[in-house]
């Protein structure tokens, strides 16, 4: 049976909360939970790089913060693709593509292979996904076809752009299984949270109450440093004040 967490309408609570924060107060907050091995840098769930494409077309024209649970896609070379096939379970059907099999209120997370040039998602693909109602597309690679792409009102996140389909050096791996994109673990079931202004951060689902929690306390923190600041303090004194 399932836990008060886990049940579907207590995730959607959370997830509406998620959207009064700033994807800067997020890893913040995982910047204190995550635990990080010795040498590791601590990335706090940050997908480097990561931004919404197309982009603004004014400055005033920024999109809606999305909060959901991320389904996965994993690229590989075509030329050169793994040995070891994946589960049956993650596979996708001979005759199918893996855009009619995209799930309703999730993020698409695709891992793209580094240094590629072609694109993992274009118009075609972005109507699809807002038709089978994807809340979202986060493209550790490249994507096409932007008049479309803007069209489709799908928010995109991804490193660049192309003019090149797929085909021409990817072909799919496996769909729902881990990723890394930019460097950063991506398993199915994390939650991805959008910001148009402040970029991509991952929250592994096992620390989203965690960060629920954490967040207020800190985001409370600095809003009484900067006044402290306005009123003349030194950002060291504020700090020592309100941060210890």
């Amino acid at each position: 049976m399932a836990t008060d967490s886990l049940r579907p309408e207590s995730l959607q609570g959370k997830l509406r909360q998620l959207q009064d924060y700033s994807a800067c107060d997020v890893s913040d907050a995982l910047l204190k939970l995550q635990k990080i091995k010795p040498g590791e840098v601590a990335r706090a769930g940050f997908l480097a790089d990561i931004g919404p494409i197309p982009p603004p077309q004014t400055h005033t024209e920024t999109g809606q913060r999305i909060a959901a649970p991320a389904s996965t896609l994993k690229l590989v070379p075509k030329q050169s693709p793994p040995e070891v096939a994946p589960p049956a379970e993650n596979t996708v059907p001979k005759g199918s593509h893996w855009v009619d099999l995209t799930e309703a209120g999730t993020v698409v997370v695709i891992d793209q292979p580094e240094g590629q040039k072609c694109a993992a998602v274009g118009g075609i693909m972005a109507q699809r996904m807002k038709a089978r109602g994807v809340a979202g597309c986060v493209v550790g690679g490249r994507v096409r076809d932007m008049a479309e792409l803007r069209h489709s009102r799908l928010p995109i996140f991804a490193l660049g752009k192309s003019t090149v389909g797929t085909n021409a050096e990817s072909t799919v791996y496996a769909r729902n299984v881990p990723v890394s994109i930019t460097g950063v673990s991506v398993l199915p079931g994390d939650i991805v949270f959008c910001d148009p202004l402040e970029g991509v951060v991952v929250i592994p689902q096992d620390l989203l109450d965690e960060t629920l929690s954490l967040m207020p306390k800190l985001v409370s923190a600095d809003d009484k440093i900067k006044e402290a600041v306005a009123q003349g303090m030194t950002v060291a004194e504020a700090f020592k004040a309100f941060r210890s």
